[in-house]
């Protein structure tokens, strides 16, 4: 019996293919890669620097290249793209279903993309012209075409006949669909019911009627978020017509989720979700320096109002001690409201049937929390600074930047969402914009009104 490597998912075993690696002895590592999975592969490839990465792709088979293209990241996939020829790019592409085929081609340069179509068959390249015709996160793009079809008047032992013709049934298979003479899904059956019906019965009677299938232009988050809701293990694909088209099934929906997830993480930093742990200096430090620079531009405004009130610090330094709390604490308040929002946004909680109530909602929770914490301060800072005059601007500053962080924290990322800006990526800098220069405005023109007057 052979034994096969247990996946890769740990510092000591990924040291124990570098090492190998940086000790010369490709054949070993060949030997190793040979028996790992596609995935675990794809994860080694994306967890070693871009020059071990060259070195591990020339060691994997080439009967290999397609599923672990299917597995890797966007960027990660590209850069090793780049160092296939078209012929050896178009063979990899050959067995990958539908929707890994549009996902692979999609983002090709346009040269190396029609050099690609040149080299596969007829058959591969109309397969993979319809899967690019559908719109990018929509169901027709993520779902496969590789399913099997029934017909009602058919006995279950009819069925179960022509299942044993075939050699395997497509992957992920967990249920058959049952088709009119004109392609409409009338129903399903599960594998699982199949196999205890009575062999005498037909499909009419045997299949679930009241199947729910997933229109074509549905976005893949609601696809991910339905199949969530009803724990689906796959779904059917129809147009307008009712017609089959394809299903999608779990492992594509777990990708989506992992992606929204990932999405998410970065996107609060700023960071492009599928950005090369490992890219080269010049490419990672282009990339960041975009969002520094709108960040440096959102700090110097902030910074500009207080330059309005250069005399007002000047004369009295406590404000220079106590200006940094009032600009932190709305960033807190509206931080938390950004996140509540955006993953109800997410995950198809808010719409604008309800938008109006959140954003009362969390009006009224930043109300709330500005008095709470207005009193808190009021108490502390004028106990400690023996001034009750500046315990007052330091809390009236606290309510208004609280009141406003709220509100801001639910309309910004419904905002972007109006104007298709990602929320993610950009509500986090919008929000901190707006609670700095609130804030410090509001601290420091009360601080000149009550203080110096």
């Amino acid at each position: 019996m052979t034994e096969s490597i247990e996946k890769p998912r740990t510092p000591d075993q990924l040291d124990t293919i570098t090492q190998a690696l940086n000790s010369g002895m490709f054949v070993h590592v060949r030997r190793m890669l040979q028996q790992m999975r596609p995935g675990d592969v794809a994860w080694l490839l994306e967890s070693s620097p871009s020059p071990s990465r060259k070195v591990l792709w020339q060691l994997i088979d080439p009967d290999e290249y397609g599923e672990i293209l299917e597995e890797l990241s966007e960027e990660v996939r590209d850069g090793i793209i780049r160092l296939m020829d078209p012929e050896k790019l178009a063979a990899a592409l050959e067995d990958m279903e539908s929707d890994d085929l549009a996902y692979v081609l999609r983002d090709l340069p346009e040269q190396l993309f029609n050099q690609v179509l040149t080299q596969m068959d007829e058959q591969d390249r109309q397969r993979a012209k319809q899967a690019l015709s559908y719109p990018e996160d929509t169901a027709g793009s993520i779902m496969n075409t590789e399913f099997i079809t029934l017909r009602a008047d058919v006995s279950i032992d009819v069925v179960l006949r022509y299942l044993r013709l075939h050699t395997e049934l497509p992957e992920g298979t967990d249920t058959l669909y049952v088709v009119d003479q004109h392609n409409r899904l009338l129903g399903d059956i599960s594998l699982a019911s199949l196999v205890v019906q009575d062999p005498a019965t037909t499909v009419a009677d045997a299949m679930d009627t009241q199947v729910e299938a997933i229109p074509l232009a549905m976005s893949d988050t609601e696809v991910a978020n339905l199949f969530e809701r009803h724990d689906w293990l796959s779904a059917p694909v129809v147009d307008d017509d009712y017609q089959l088209l394809g299903r999608i099934t779990i492992d594509d929906v777990v990708d989506i989720i992992r992606e929204e997830g990932e999405h998410s993480m970065m996107g609060m930093a700023k960071m492009d979700d599928d950005e090369d742990t490992f890219a080269p200096v010049l490419t990672s430090a282009r990339r960041r320096s975009i969002w520094l620079t709108v960040n440096l531009g959102s700090a110097l405004l902030a910074a500009s109002v207080s330059n309005m009130f250069e005399e007002t610090l000047s004369q009295l330094a406590t404000l220079a001690i106590l200006m940094t709390i009032v600009p932190s604490m709305g960033g807190i308040a509206g931080n938390q409201t950004l996140a509540l929002v955006i993953r109800g946004m997410a995950v198809g909680h808010i719409g604008d049937s309800n938008a109006r109530w959140l954003l009362t909602k969390e009006a009224l929770v930043g109300l709330f929390n500005g008095l709470l914490w207005a009193v808190m301060v009021a108490i502390v800072v004028s106990l400690w600074k023996g001034s009750w005059e500046i315990g007052l601007v330091l809390a009236t500053a606290m309510f208004i930047n609280l009141s406003v962080a709220g509100l801001a924290g639910a309309a910004i990322p419904l905002v972007m969402r109006k104007l298709n800006i990602d929320p993610a990526l950009a509500g986090s800098m919008a929000l901190t914009t707006i609670t700095d220069i609130v804030g410090l405005f509001s601290f420091l023109g009360l601080s000149t009104l009550i203080l110096l007057h």
